[in-house]
């Protein structure tokens, strides 16, 4: 006779770890308007409908986790997976509720994240040359990535190997509404970079208009200088930046003695 383990209950932290493996079937035991709205990336619908198909098809050997909206139903689905022989299942403790509320990323994102070489579960994880996920949403221009890691608690500020923030390449990337973004969730406007420029030099350097006059709007200051000593107004590009930064100032920056 064949002894075989009972499921096991596992917890949020514990499970997250778990899925870092390759191997493992997620079971997603929710209605499906519910699982459209939000699941464990990677994670599969399964109801009483197509439960036999994944038994039938699915290795014994496969580790299972198995999870529904408060932890309840998810046992029962267990019970079952383990009384057709598979050999390492697992009800996640509190289900979707309690990984949502101990800071699992949303699905859209964590997509996001992967697919740009980033961990699924961490919002501000660097990869080369130090860059966060915020950075690299911010330099693509995608603005749904960029509100998704804000509102998942992203460091506005963290620093790419240059010194730069996630403002500096949205400024580069010429996407106003993710400058704006960035700016109305609090991002540093007067972030020096190694070489002290700021985003506002950057765009008036690049004849960024819109940007500079955004981020003047903000309260950029212009009284800033590059450790060679130049300020926006040294470098700005063309005319329109120039008249955006003789205008009158909103801020002025540090009284000169």
């Amino acid at each position: 006779m064949i002894t075989r383990k009972p499921w096991q209950p596992i917890r949020v932290k514990e499970a997250r770890a778990f899925l870092k493996r390759d191997d493992v079937l997620i079971v997603d035991v929710r209605d499906p308007a519910t699982f459209a709205n939000g699941h464990i990336p990677e994670a599969q619908n399964v109801s009483i409908a197509n439960l036999a198909a994944v038994i039938h098809t699915a290795p014994r050997d496969l580790p299972i986790l198995v999870y529904c909206y408060h932890g309840y139903a998810s046992q029962e689905y267990a019970q079952i997976f383990v009384d057709f022989r598979f050999q390492e299942v697992y009800s996640l403790e509190g289900g979707y509720e309690a990984w949502l509320k101990q800071g699992a990323l949303p699905e859209r994102l964590a997509r996001w994240l992967v697919e740009n070489d980033f961990p699924a579960d961490d919002p501000n994880a660097p990869i080369a040359n130090r860059t966060t996920p915020l950075m690299k949403a911010a330099h693509l221009a995608a603005q749904a990535a960029v509100l998704d890691l804000i509102e998942a608690g992203a460091n506005l500020d963290a620093r790419n190997a240059d010194g730069n923030t996630a403002l500096w390449l949205a400024c580069v990337s010429g996407d106003l509404s993710v400058v704006s973004a960035l700016i109305e969730a609090g991002a540093d406007i007067d972030n020096l970079n190694d070489n002290h420029a700021t985003a506002l030099m950057y765009a008036a350097s690049s004849g960024k208009a819109d940007m500079v006059e955004r981020l003047l709007a903000a309260g950029a200051n212009t009284c800033l200088a590059t450790l060679d000593g130049f300020t926006a107004l040294d470098m700005a590009a063309t005319a329109e930046c120039l008249r955006l930064l003789r205008a009158p100032r909103r801020r002025l920056g540090p009284v000169l003695a």
